[in-house]
């Protein structure tokens, strides 16, 4: 369901399926560990396509959250337009911005720089 990996010490997890309703608690728990694991290090979740529908975007909502509380720095990269426009409308504004990229290497220089 998911992978993750180092890229210049950003973390880029990427979500590779939606996990449904029923799933998305154990998808919610896998990224949560990771960003404490991980942590300060700032945080790129990828949507591949088929990720980029209702349960996973409500995770990734949900983690900007968490990374909020934290004070990482968190960004998502989706080729989604549709899902973009969902997580900008839905992303917490109290804590920090949740910066959305159409691609992800762009994210992860994004993020590289602004840790920098």
């Amino acid at each position: 369901m998911l992978s993750h990996s180092l890229d210049h010490g950003v973390l880029v997890i990427t979500v590779h399926q939606d996990p449904g309703i029923g799933g998305r608690a154990t998808l919610l728990t896998q990224i949560s560990a990771l960003v404490e694991a991980y942590r300060p290090a700032p945080v790129v979740v990828v949507l591949d396509e088929p990720a980029a529908h209702g349960a996973a975007v409500s995770v990734v909502l949900r983690v900007h959250r968490l990374c909020s509380r934290l004070g990482v720095l968190m960004s998502v990269a989706t080729g989604s337009a549709p899902t973009r426009r969902v997580l900008e409308a839905n992303a917490d504004t109290a804590g920090t911005r949740l910066v959305i990229h159409a691609r992800t290497d762009t994210a992860v220089a994004a993020a590289y720089a602004a840790a920098a």
